[in-house]
C-alpha cells in the first residue's frame, strides 16, 4: 500500500498544471465510460480550476440499470482529492444528470453547482460554460428521441468490439463505429438545429469571447466569426478535455493520442531486450 502511495504521489508531482481544465460527457454509470483512460490522465493532469461540464453522471442509465465499476468510484475519489487539495470544483450539469440542475446556485461539499458560468481566461477574455443541451432541439422538443439515440449508441458500442477484432484481423486500423454513426446522424438529419452556430450565437449575444461546451461528443476549438467555440468532447469515445495554461492560450488534449504514443514509446524501447533474449 506504502509504495502504491509513494508511486501515486510521484506521478502527482509530475502532473502539469493547467490554469483550467475543462471536462464533460464521462457517462459514469456505462459501460462505455473510459475511467481508467480518465483517472490516468487526472494523475498526470492538475488545474487551478476544474470545470465539470455536464453529463458526469449518468442518470439516464442509471434508471434502467446502472454499471458501477470501482474505476467509476475512483474517479470521482480523484476529483475530490484534487479539491481538497485546492483545486476549484465547478460542476455545470447536462441533461444526463439533469436532476442535479434543482442544486444550482448552491455547493454540495466544496463543489460549486452552477447552470451555466462565464470563466475569465488570463489574457481577459470571457467564455461562457454551459453543456449545450438546451441548444439541441431533440433534447428540448423531443426527448423521447434522445432516449431513442441514447439506446442506438449503447447497441452500436456493442457492435463496437467484433468489428475492431474483424478489422484487426486484417490488420486495419482503430476505428469506431458508434462515433462514426453519432458524427454522421447528428450531421446529416440536422437533429442538433446548428447546434455551434447556436452556441456562438448566445455568446455573441451575452457579449462574450467564446464558449465552452459538451453534449455532443465531438473535441473542436475554431473561431467562428471572432468567437471562440470550443466544445470539451468526451470520456466515452475520443478521451478529450479543454486545457488553458498560465498564458490563457486554450487548446484541446487528446488523451487517447497520449496513451497510443505512450505504448508505441514502451513497445519501442521493449523491442531491442527481446532481440537480445532471442
Amino acid at each position: 500500500m506504502d509504495a502504491k502511495r509513494n508511486v501515486q504521489a510521484g506521478a502527482a508531482r509530475r502532473a502539469r498544471l493547467s490554469r483550467a481544465l475543462f471536462l464533460s460527457d464521462v457517462h459514469l454509470a456505462t459501460r462505455s465510460c473510459r475511467a481508467e483512460a480518465l483517472l490516468d490522465f487526472l494523475q498526470h493532469n492538475d488545474a487551478e480550476t476544474i470545470y465539470l461540464v455536464g453529463d458526469i453522471v449518468d442518470f439516464w442509465r442509471i434508471k434502467r440499470g446502472a454499471v458501477w465499476p470501482q474505476s467509476h468510484s475512483d474517479v470521482l475519489q480523484a476529483l475530490l482529492c484534487k479539491m481538497r487539495g485546492g483545486t476549484r470544483l465547478v460542476f455545470v450539469p447536462g441533461n444526463h444528470d439533469e436532476g442535479l440542475r434543482d442544486y444550482c446556485g448552491t455547493r454540495f461539499n466544496g463543489i460549486e453547482i452552477v447552470r451555466d458560468i462565464v470563466h475569465a481566461t488570463a489574457d481577459g477574455r470571457r467564455l461562457l460554460v454551459t453543456h449545450g443541451d438546451q441548444f439541441d432541439v431533440v433534447v428540448r422538443y423531443a426527448k423521447w428521441l434522445a432516449l431513442l439515440g441514447d439506446r442506438g449508441h449503447v447497441i452500436a458500442r456493442a457492435i463496437n468490439s467484433p468489428l475492431q477484432w474483424t478489422r484487426s484481423r486484417f490488420g486495419l486500423g482503430l476505428w469506431s463505429l458508434s462515433a462514426f454513426l453519432k458524427l454522421k446522424v447528428k450531421t446529416a438529419v440536422n437533429f442538433i438545429g446548428e447546434f455551434e452556430d447556436a452556441l456562438v450565437a448566445e455568446a455573441r449575444a451575452r457579449g462574450l469571447d467564446g464558449v465552452v461546451c459538451g453534449h455532443i461528443h465531438h473535441a473542436a476549438h475554431r473561431d467562428v466569426g471572432g468567437i471562440q467555440y470550443l466544445n470539451c468532447g468526451d470520456w466515452v469515445e475520443s478521451c478529450t478535455a479543454i486545457a488553458e495554461d498560465a498564458a490563457g492560450t486554450l487548446h484541446v488534449i487528446d488523451w487517447q493520442k497520449t496513451l497510443r504514443e505512450r505504448e508505441t514509446e514502451r513497445g519501442s524501447a521493449l523491442a531491442p531486450r527481446l532481440q537480445e533474449a532471442a
